[in-house]
């Protein structure tokens, strides 16, 4: 029988709190089960699934593309900040936007150093190319290596019906 997806994200969150970077990524297509399997993650640890493109898109809206550029770092960091020791990201879209001039492998890396950071990922690994997005698409970025750990959503049954539906 396979390992849940909740188990090996709560398996990762224990192995990540000795690294450098306290992040493990949530790999999978959309429509993978991935918001399922964090919200289901959210309850077992008593704690909330951050909507990254709703939390930072209220910050961000006020201010000059510039000043969005200069203060995402920041403004993403205060976000994490409120989330306590766990950070479960989801709706990470935002910090794809080629107008906020970021790389987001890197500012996730950044908010995952003083704690354990979740954060659902659309795209796919395969060997050691992580891709977010399909090429062609706008958002679309790959990486030759990520300094993250890793949960694909392909490499299990994922969640099953009843799962998704309490999710």
């Amino acid at each position: 029988m396979p390992t849940s997806i909740q188990n090996r994200i709560k398996q990762s969150l224990g192995q990540a709190e000795n690294l450098y970077h306290r992040l493990v990524l949530l790999v999978g297509k959309s429509g993978s089960g991935k918001t399922a399997a964090l919200r289901i993650v959210a309850g077992e640890l008593g704690t909330d699934v951050i909507n990254v493109n709703l939390a930072l898109s209220a910050k961000l809206i006020e201010l000059t593309e510039r000043q969005r550029t200069l203060h995402l770092s920041t403004l993403f960091g205060g976000v994490i900040e409120e989330a306590g020791t766990v950070a479960l990201l989801d709706n990470i879209e935002i910090l794809f936007d080629h107008g906020l001039h970021q790389d987001p492998l890197r500012l996730l890396q950044s908010v995952s150093r003083n704690r354990c950071v979740v954060a659902s990922w659309n795209g796919a690994v395969t060997g050691s190319k992580l891709t977010y997005a399909e090429s062609g698409h706008p958002e679309y970025r790959s990486y030759d290596a990520a300094d993250a750990l890793i949960v694909n959503m392909n490499e299990s049954s994922g969640l099953d019906a009843q799962e998704r539906q309490r999710a």
